[in-house]
């Protein structure tokens, strides 16, 4: 997956996040007053709350939780993924060890090809 795609892949979240979050919290900005019971009022504090400020801090902070959520799995994943092929790998490190010894002369060229037969197999 190139970085490009995956910076596509995440803006479009992103905006499907931001979309949402517009669209589900309409109905609190449409409220037009008369909290009767609300002890708060508007926005907590009685009006004196964090406002726009306070929401876009906090969907910046979901963005940053959700993106290192992702970075966390993408690179667990990248890490268990080499680990879970070395049944695979062993084949590739006998056979470099074989080419290791030949080079260095320990062991003759019939017995490299015979080993060399049995690592293939």
């Amino acid at each position: 997956m190139s970085v490009r795609y995956f910076y596509k892949r995440l803006l479009i979240w992103l905006l499907t996040i931001w979309s949402l979050n517009n669209f589900l919290l309409s109905p609190a900005f449409a409220h037009s007053g008369g909290y009767r019971n609300w002890h708060m009022g508007r926005w907590m504090m009685g009006g004196w709350g964090m406002g726009w400020f306070g929401m876009i801090m906090m969907v910046i902070f979901w963005v940053l939780v959700i993106a290192g959520i992702v970075f966390f799995v993408r690179w667990l994943v990248q890490n268990t993924g080499s680990r879970s092929h070395s049944g695979l790998g062993t084949g590739n490190q006998a056979m470099d060890t074989l080419k290791e010894r030949y080079a260095k002369g320990e062991i003759s060229h019939n017995e490299f090809e015979s080993m060399k037969k049995e690592i293939l197999r």
